[in-house]
Formats: C-alpha cells, structure tokens, sequence
C-alpha cells in the first residue's frame, strides 16, 4: 500500500513541476514577446508649401489740418473722394473700401507740449481701409499712390500700426495633402531607421499632429506664405 502510494506521490510530483515548468516557460516567452513590442522609434516628418496670399488689408491713411472745424471736415471729405476715386479708377470694388471715423486732436486742447507756436489748432487722422481678395489688383494701386501725393494729400500712418497685411485663409484645403506628405516624410525616416538597426518597422504606437504656422516667406515679399507642419510619429521595432 505504501509503496502504491509512494509511486502516486512522486508522479503527482513530477506533472507538478513539468507543470510549472511549462508555465515558466510560457511566461518567459509571454515577457520576451511583450519586451519585444516595448521597442519603438520615433520619428518627425516635415512638410512646407509656398502659398500666395488670397486677401489684402491696406490701410491708406492721411492728415488733415485748419484752424476752423468746418473747413476740417470739409477737408477730410475732398480727400476721402480724391482717395476713392482712385481706387474706383484701379479697379478696386466700392464694396472693398470702408472709411474710418476721423481722429481730431486740438492741440490748443494739450496740457503738454508747448503749444504756442502751432500753425493749425486742428490735426485730424482718417484711414481709407481697403478689404479685396483681388491682392494683385491691389498691389498694382498701392505702386501709384504718387498720384495721390501729386493731388496735395497729405500720407501718414504707422508703419506698424498701419502695415498692409497679407492673409492666406486656405488652409483647411491644403493641410490633407500636407499632413500625408509629412507622415510619409516620417515613415521613410522610420524604415531607414529599422534597415540600419537590423530591425523591421511595425505598427503606428502613436501619432502627433503639429501645429501649421504661417508665415511670410521673407519681409521683401510677405503676399507669399511659407506654411509649414511637422508630424511626430511613433512606430513599433521587430527583430
């Protein structure tokens, strides 16, 4: 009896550990597996487009001056005609053009500065503003503004506070096409990667957009838009 169940003992002993031996060993082989996709690479890819810009905001702003009001602004309304007449003559739309509220300063008014010796008690700023889609069209007015000088009116205006600007408003069209680019850019880094490491590119792990930004191509031309985009990938390795 003993000796049967000697023979019973042992033999339950021994499916035990071929038991936990298989166990480890699938275990062992679950951690490798498991270390293996634990090895990744992460790469950028870039894309960047030259895009013309599609509206124009120019601010064409003068300067008024008299000693009575009322010839003020008559003043400003003569100017503000002679101004827009030109931009009709350039093909610019009525519809493109708005017109400030002027800005009166009576410098007899200041509590600063000496004020004594002004040829006019009042100086008044009005902006011309114009709003077009039609950027060449006026590009082309913006280079016969001498024309306005030649009919006594007066420009002025802060470079910066009064700068034209240049708007690109496409992109939502653009960034598909862009995004694609910058993602292959990204894969052919990747897989370049893998070749040189002895290695095989997986499965995405995880991707990341970055943000477009939008920029003039160089202060000399600021109608044409640099717009660029960097896409962050992270891929699997497998030996």
């Amino acid at each position: 009896m003993m000796n049967g169940k000697g023979s019973s003992n042992w033999l339950l002993g021994v499916f035990i550990l071929l038991g936990l031996a298989s166990l480890g060993y699938l275990l062992g082989d679950a951690a490798i597996r498991y270390k293996e996709y634990e090895r990744t690479v992460t790469v950028k890819g870039l894309s960047e487009k030259e895009f013309p810009a599609d509206i124009v905001i120019w601010p064409i702003q003068f300067t008024e001056a008299s000693n009575d009001l009322t010839a003020l602004y008559d003043g400003l309304q003569k100017t503000t005609g002679k101004i827009t007449a030109y931009l009709n003559t350039s093909g610019i739309d009525a519809g493109e053009v708005t017109v400030s509220t002027p800005l009166i300063t009576d410098r007899s008014a200041q509590s600063w500065g000496d004020n004594a010796g002004v040829q006019f008690r009042y100086v008044a700023n009005q902006t011309v503003t114009v709003y077009s889609k039609e950027v060449a069209k006026v590009q082309a007015a913006m280079g016969g503004l001498v024309e306005l000088g030649k009919q006594g009116i007066v420009l002025s205006g802060d470079p910066y506070q009064n700068a034209v600007q240049y708007l690109f408003t496409r992109l939502n069209e653009v960034k598909p096409a862009m995004i694609e680019e910058a993602t292959r850019q990204a894969r052919e880094v990747a897989v370049k990667f893998a070749a040189d490491s002895n290695s095989k590119l997986g499965k995405i792990r995880q991707a990341t957009q970055g943000q477009f930004t939008i920029e003039p191509r160089d202060t000399n031309n600021p109608h044409i838009k640099n717009v660029r985009v960097v896409s962050t990938v992270e891929y699997y390795l497998s030996d």
